[in-house]
């Protein structure tokens, strides 16, 4: 969140790797306590490096577990723990790796296929954490 300064009248955004730093401390902590939880990763502009002043997080989460719509899975999370706010997309394995591989023939898709193969820096991984 933003922080006024006491005496001037400018706002002060968290430095982008403070940011990262707490979502991959995040992410730990979670998969530590939810085993179906595979990968969370950044795309967007804390992705590729150039977050600035009002960027928000997002995120990309793979869960074994995810069941029904977007904003059903987004409840299951304590997103309220991070230090900005976010937009998060959370798939199963089989969704995302069908997503990749472009089985979806929407344009909109296919974009989102490209900027998660270009932009996603993965923070956390079940397979790296093991």
């Amino acid at each position: 969140m933003p922080v006024r300064l006491l005496k001037q009248s400018l706002m002060k955004w968290p430095d982008e790797a403070i940011v990262v730093a707490a979502v991959s401390n995040w992410a730990e902590k979670l998969g530590n306590n939810h085993p179906m939880l595979e990968k969370v990763g950044i795309y967007g502009s804390y992705g590729r490096g150039d977050a600035s002043f009002g960027s928000d997080l997002d995120l990309v989460i793979i869960d074994a577990a995810a069941k029904g719509s977007q904003s059903t899975r987004f409840r299951c999370w304590p997103f309220e723990l991070l230090p900005l706010s976010c937009d998060a997309l959370i798939f199963t394995p089989a969704e995302y790796e069908l997503l990749l591989q472009g089985a979806p023939k929407e344009p909109a898709s296919k974009l989102m296929a490209q900027v998660m193969l270009c932009h996603c820096r993965w923070l956390w991984s079940r397979q790296l954490s093991n």
